[in-house]
């Protein structure tokens, strides 16, 4: 999947990694960039999902991917200069899942990932090393308002320090600004519970050979992993067998660069 372009503006990133051409469904994540689309899960098992390994098939308008548990289908349409992305799910009535779109941004130490103040965010425990204080060994994840949950500056995507910190934002909207150029991010699912994810890696990841990349994830859903969650967290197939959903991905250059 492509974002839609600022004038003279790639926004997202990649990486070789000639193990991509290896893998096969139920093979561990390898990270090469640009947008995947993780589902049933984000982290756990299977990692990042069981979709982002399988080809898509192509039909029409419609683009499907299938496992022995669901099929996905998206359609794309263009809208007013920006990108909307509708998902339709068939699986078993109250199958349980975590869907995210994975998108890796390449911006500059200078971006800053903007949400409204006081959206409550969840901070996962790899922020125990920056917090400077024990994590509860019982919490998944701690909850603080945003831009600054638990003390740490997770709206700065910048400069690198060496940090990898994965957040989850209770909201269904963010922006994204990079000097004069602005990307907006939207999920909507009625009747589920939403979020956006970020992953903050800071050159902190992976541990022998880390590398800075972030990714901005609207989620359907709002954990990283469906194994133990609460089932509030969890989106639903309804009783007819299917779920549907939006992504609204919209991007825009500024005259002067307002932030």
């Amino acid at each position: 999947m492509d974002l839609p372009a600022s004038p003279d503006r790639e926004w997202l990133w990649h990486r070789p990694d000639p193990a991509r051409n290896r893998v096969r469904p139920g093979s561990d994540f390898v990270d090469v960039g640009g947008l995947e689309e993780c589902l049933p899960t984000v982290r756990g098992r299977p990692d990042h999902g069981a979709i982002w390994n399988r080809p898509w098939v192509v039909a029409g308008d419609a683009h499907r991917v299938r496992t022995d548990e669901f099929e996905l289908t998206r359609c794309f349409e263009a809208d007013d200069g920006g990108l909307v992305v509708d998902y339709r799910l068939t699986a078993a009535p109250g199958y349980q899942f975590v869907w995210a779109a994975h998108p890796l941004l390449d911006v500059t130490h200078d971006a800053s990932l903007v949400a409204k103040v006081g959206t409550p965010t969840r901070v996962y425990p790899e922020a125990a090393t920056s917090t400077g204080s024990p994590w509860p060994a019982a919490s998944a994840w701690l909850e603080d308002a945003w831009p600054t949950p638990l003390g740490l500056p997770l709206s700065r995507l910048g400069p690198d320090d060496g940090t990898a910190i994965g957040a989850i934002l209770l909201t269904s909207t963010v922006q994204v600004i990079d000097g004069a150029d602005r990307l907006e991010l939207r999920v909507e699912a009625a009747g589920q519970p939403t979020g956006i994810a970020l992953w903050r890696n800071l050159r902190g990841f992976p541990a022998r050979a880390p590398y800075r990349s972030i990714g901005v994830e609207p989620l359907v859903g709002r954990v990283f992993d469906r194994e133990g969650a609460a089932a509030e967290d969890l989106a639903t197939v309804d009783d007819g067998g299917e779920t549907r959903w939006t992504l609204r991905i919209r991007s825009e250059r500024t005259p002067h660069g307002d932030r």
